[in-house]
């Protein structure tokens, strides 16, 4: 608490007489007042000294000026960089955001619900680096948002334990618009890139192993950047293809089939007429990595 005490002479009167400013209507970009639609960070507990706003994800706060987010309100902190500074939030947003002790969405978090006003936690507080939009209380990323990253997808299909799903179903189908960046939900090596082309006859495929899971979690459909190349490393996260319909009838059927897998891998499971079920529910590995099935 040492860097909150240094400020006490300084803002005093400012703490004293502190009133939380009366929001407009609609969130702005980043102005140092809490409006809605925005996720807001504050320097002191019980929403009380300079706070910095926000309207998306924020992977890293960052650590020094003139690089970092910084409080931007009046009041104790401001032009401090937020990393490691925030004392209590207030959730303006429509869903659910997660605070995180590291950078890169990681570590210990916190979620708060939409509309929430509170303290961070005795682990979160002062010792903050990243939040991420659209979360659970829990703390998860609905799997949707974590490959699309925006306002997340829907899930069209799920892994039905290859009971109903015409085909038998092996894997979890996103749909979001043509066109929508398509993100990696764990890291590991790009073992096999099929570019394919719009159409039924045109499947794409990018299979990317992680050894220390020692799975293969693939993704069909989409259309992969030609920066993706077997053999590189891909990053949780990282933007890897766009939202395509390579394998599938029509633009209006466009979606990212995901998939995991046991061990090292290169294609899907097939569907058609295949009776060894090859691929486990993957419920709770989606879980252990921090995602919910929806």
């Amino acid at each position: 608490m040492k860097k909150k005490l240094a400020f006490a002479g300084i803002a005093g009167t400012l703490l004293s007489a502190a009133v939380i400013a009366v929001p407009s209507a609609n969130a702005a970009a980043r102005d140092g007042i809490c409006q809605s639609g925005e996720f807001c960070l504050y320097y002191n507990s019980d929403r009380q000294g300079s706070v910095s706003d926000f309207t998306s994800s924020i992977s890293d706060y960052g650590s020094s000026q003139p690089d970092c987010y910084e409080f931007k309100g009046a009041g104790a902190g401001q032009g401090l960089c937020v990393k490691n500074n925030a004392a209590s939030v207030w959730n303006r947003t429509t869903g659910a955001v997660t605070v995180y002790y590291n950078s890169g969405y990681s570590g210990a978090s916190q979620g708060f619900a939409a509309g929430a006003v509170a303290n961070l936690n005795a682990t979160l507080k002062n010792e903050n680096a990243s939040h991420k939009l659209n979360t659970s209380t829990t703390g998860n990323t609905n799997l949707s948002f974590g490959l699309y990253d925006l306002s997340g997808g829907s899930i069209t299909c799920g892994f039905d334990g290859y009971v109903n799903t015409p085909g038998r179903h092996e894997g979890i189908d996103i749909a979001r618009s043509v066109g929508s960046p398509v993100h990696a939900l764990v890291s590991g090596e790009v073992v096999n890139v099929v570019r394919g082309a719009n159409g039924s006859g045109g499947l794409s495929t990018i299979a990317v192993y992680n050894a220390t899971y020692d799975k293969t979690v693939i993704y069909l459909h989409s259309a992969p950047l030609s920066s993706v190349t077997v053999g590189d490393h891909v990053a949780r996260d990282q933007q890897i293809a766009t939202e395509a319909w390579r394998g599938v009838s029509s633009s209006g059927a466009a979606h990212t089939h995901v998939e995991m897998r046991l061990g090292r891998r290169t294609l899907a499971a097939k569907s058609v007429n295949d009776y060894t079920l090859d691929n486990p529910d993957p419920t709770s590995f989606w879980q252990a990595r921090g995602y919910n099935i929806r």
